[in-house]
């Protein structure tokens, strides 16, 4: 089987940063689950994946406008502390959750103060470029339910 849309693909990952270091990484827990050909994944992501199989292993490197988009200088406000969700103290720099109407929203500290903070709503990563090393673990053919839903279901995919 090869992934085209319509798969549910588990693979791991290791991200690193254009100088090679590690950000993040599934190895050595589960597999991160995706909906292929549903924009589950950053597209040019998701265009790596395609026609590739079980036992696959490859990099792909993003600029910062693939990945998580160059950084907007305008994307900088100042919020109530009690929409934020972070543990210990809050300090400069830290990435926390925001909370939003449409869920929570990882942000960067610019500046804490006791009732408010100045945070910066871009993606962290944005303004990066960044490299992906993946190994596909498994594939199978997605459910009626998944493909109405447009993601996976299940350890990895989405829970309902």
């Amino acid at each position: 089987m090869n992934i085209e849309s319509g798969t549910v693909v588990s693979f791991h990952y290791t991200l690193r940063d254009a100088e090679g270091v590690e950000l993040e990484s599934s190895r050595g827990d589960e597999a991160s689950v995706y909906l292929h050909g549903h924009n589950n994944l950053m597209p040019a992501l998701e265009a790596a994946f395609d026609g590739r199989t079980v036992g696959d292993v490859f990099t792909v490197e993003l600029a910062a406008g693939e990945a998580y988009g160059q950084r907007d200088p305008g994307k900088t406000r100042r919020v109530p502390v009690k929409h934020l969700a972070f543990r210990g103290k809050l300090r400069p720099g830290a990435v926390v959750q925001l909370n939003t109407s449409e869920g929570m929203l990882p942000v960067t500290v610019i500046k804490a103060g006791r009732h408010s903070a100045d945070i910066d709503t871009n993606h962290p990563l944005a303004g990066q470029a960044l490299v992906f090393d993946i190994e596909i673990s498994e594939l199978r053919a997605a459910t009626a339910e998944e493909l109405a839903h447009g993601h996976a279901h299940g350890p990895g995919g989405h829970q309902h």
